[in-house]
C-alpha cells in the first residue's frame, strides 16, 4: 500500500452521497481491482431524512438569518447521521471499521457559488466528526481543488463513468437526474471529441418545490412517477421563456445548484409570463411544463453534443415515467437515434452511482489518480482531488 493509505489493512472503500434533493444518505460498499481500477459494488445502504433534517439542509440554499450558526451545527449533526448511517451499514454486512480502507464523503452541498468574484462551494457533513465517530479515515472536500484552480469544482463525476465504459466503443451520454441534473458525454472511441460534463439545468428541483408548494398535507414530498404532471398540459410559451433562462443558455464549464433554480426562480418566471400573456395557468398546467423544461433542456444539451449513441439514466428521475417518457420522446422524435436505458442495462444500479463515484474518488486521492477533468470543469490543471482525516 502507498504511503498514503498508511498501515490500514481494510479491503473497502465507503462512498458517501448526500444530494441537493436534501432526501437521504447514499452509501456505497465498494471494492477495487489494483490492476484495472474497476470498481465492484459490494452492498448499498439508504436512510432517509426526516422532515425537519430535510428542511435543515434546504433552509441553507439561500442566504438567511444566523445561517453560519445554523450551517455549523447542521454540519456536526449531518456527521453524526453519516456516521450512524455507515455503522448501519457495517452491522448489514457484518464488518468492522477495520475492514474499510477509508470513507469517500462528498457531503451536503448548501451553497454553490462557481462563477463571479471569489467563487466558492460548501459542502458540509464535518469530516474530522465523521473520522472519529467511525473509527475509519475520511477523504473528503473534493470540490475544493479545483475550484482553486480556477474550475467550478463540479461535476466531479464524468472521470468515473469515463472507468466504468472504459470497453465501450459508441457515443455514451451519462444522464444524472437528481435534484439538479447532469449529463456525462463519453465520445466515440477513435474520435476527436473529449469527455465533458456539465450540470444542464433543474432535474426534480422545481418538480419537487412545486408539488410541495399545493400538497401542504400529502404525506409523499414528490410526484411519484409524474402522476399530477400528467393531469397538466404542457404551455408552450412558458416552456419557451424557461428555455431562455440565462444559465441554459450558457456554454459549459458550467455547474448550478438549488441556489439557483427554487420556488423564487421560478415565482419570478411566473410573474413575467403572466404580464407577457395575460393568463392564468392552473397548477398542474405548471407542473407539466416544469416536467417538459427538465426534459427539453437536458435533451437539447444531448442533441448539441451528437447525433446518436447511447443514453444511460440514473438518479431519482429515473422514477418518474413521465419525464423519462418526457426525454425519450425528444431524443427520438428527430432524425438522431439514440437508445435510452437506466444503468442497469450495463449491469450498475443508477440509484447509487454518485456514492460509488465518491469511493473512486477516495481510492484516486489515495493512489495520486488525476481525478479531475479540466475540460469538464474548467479547471488550469489536473490534480488529484480531496484531503484525508485520521480518525
Amino acid at each position: 500500500m502507498m504511503s498514503k493509505i498508511g498501515s490500514a489493512q481494510g479491503q473497502y472503500y465507503i462512498g458517501l452521497m448526500s444530494g441537493t434533493s436534501a432526501d437521504g444518505i447514499d452509501l456505497a460498499l465498494v471494492e477495487f481491482n489494483d490492476s484495472v481500477q474497476k470498481p465492484r459494488l459490494v452492498a448499498s445502504f439508504y436512510q432517509d431524512y426526516n422532515g425537519t433534517i430535510s428542511d435543515k439542509i434546504t433552509a441553507l440554499y439561500q442566504p438567511g438569518g444566523n445561517e453560519i450558526d445554523r450551517a455549523f451545527h447542521l454540519d456536526v449533526e449531518l456527521a453524526q447521521l453519516f456516521s450512524q448511517a455507515i455503522k448501519a451499514l457495517l452491522s448489514q454486512e457484518k464488518l468492522q471499521a477495520s475492514d474499510i480502507i477509508a470513507i469517500g464523503n462528498h457531503g451536503q452541498t448548501i451553497r454553490h457559488r462557481p462563477s463571479g468574484n471569489n467563487p466558492f462551494t460548501l459542502q458540509i457533513g464535518c469530516c474530522q466528526t465523521l473520522a472519529t465517530l467511525t473509527g475509519i479515515r475520511v477523504v473528503g472536500q473534493f470540490r475544493r481543488k479545483d475550484m482553486a484552480l480556477g474550475g467550478q469544482g463540479a461535476p466531479l463525476v464524468p472521470i468515473f463513468h469515463q472507468q466504468l465504459f472504459t470497453d465501450q466503443t459508441d457515443a455514451n451520454f451519462i444522464v444524472n437526474i437528481g435534484g439538479i441534473a447532469n449529463i456525462t458525454f463519453l465520445p466515440k472511441q477513435g474520435s476527436d471529441n473529449t469527455v465533458l460534463g456539465f450540470d444542464t439545468g433543474p432535474g426534480n428541483a422545481l418538480l419537487d418545490d412545486w408539488f410541495l408548494a399545493h400538497h401542504h398535507s400529502s404525506a409523499d414530498k414528490f410526484d411519484k412517477a409524474g402522476a399530477w404532471a400528467s393531469t397538466g398540459q404542457v404551455n408552450q410559451g412558458l416552456l419557451c421563456q424557461f428555455m431562455k433562462d440565462e444559465y441554459i443558455q450558457s456554454r459549459a464549464p458550467k455547474s448550478t445548484g438549488r441556489e439557483y433554480f427554487n420556488l423564487d426562480w421560478l415565482t419570478q418566471q411566473l410573474s413575467i409570463f403572466d404580464k407577457a400573456a395575460e393568463l392564468a395557468l392552473s397548477p398542474a398546467d405548471i407542473q407539466a411544463t416544469l416536467l417538459a423544461f427538465t426534459a427539453q433542456s437536458i435533451s437539447a444539451d444531448i442533441l448539441a453534443l451528437a447525433q446518436q449513441g447511447k443514453v444511460y439514466l440514473c438518479g431519482g428521475g429515473v422514477h418518474n415515467a413521465a419525464l423519462v417518457a418526457a426525454l425519450e420522446q425528444r431524443l427520438t422524435a428527430t432524425i438522431s437515434t439514440f437508445e435510452v436505458n437506466t444503468m442497469q442495462a450495463v449491469n450498475l444500479d443508477g440509484d447509487i452511482l454518485e456514492a460509488m463515484a465518491f469511493a473512486w474518488l477516495a481510492y484516486a486521492f489515495d493512489h495520486d489518480l488525476i481525478s479531475n477533468m479540466p475540460a469538464v470543469t474548467g479547471a488550469s490543471a489536473s490534480c488529484t482531488l480531496g484531503n484525508t482525516y485520521l480518525p
